[in-house]
């Protein structure tokens, strides 16, 4: 199953082959501006609570190494993507 947003290029003609060229993909499309139900939105915002609350730089390189930081700490606890995708109301 794959929850897909409305980001432009997710629209590409590359994409959309793919999708048709895998049958047994159910694409699930959410509706053009819902964050309440992406649970790519629960992960940006652990990240910005954990990770980069209070982070103030000058450049880009430390606040992507913060970011990689939360991802890393987030695959050591599977309960919390479960916890986005929970929010959303959406169940697989």
């Amino acid at each position: 199953m794959l929850i897909w947003d409305g980001l432009q290029a997710h629209r590409a003609k590359s994409v959309r082959e793919f999708v048709q060229r895998t049958p047994r993909l159910q694409v699930v499309r959410l509706p053009a501006y819902a964050p309440e139900l992406n649970p790519v939105e629960g992960l940006w915002g652990w990240i910005k609570g954990t990770h980069l609350a209070n982070v103030c730089e000058e450049t880009l390189d430390p606040v992507v190494e913060q970011v990689r930081r939360g991802v890393r700490r987030l695959r050591r606890r599977p309960h919390l993507p479960w916890a986005f995708l929970s929010r959303t109301g959406i169940y697989l």
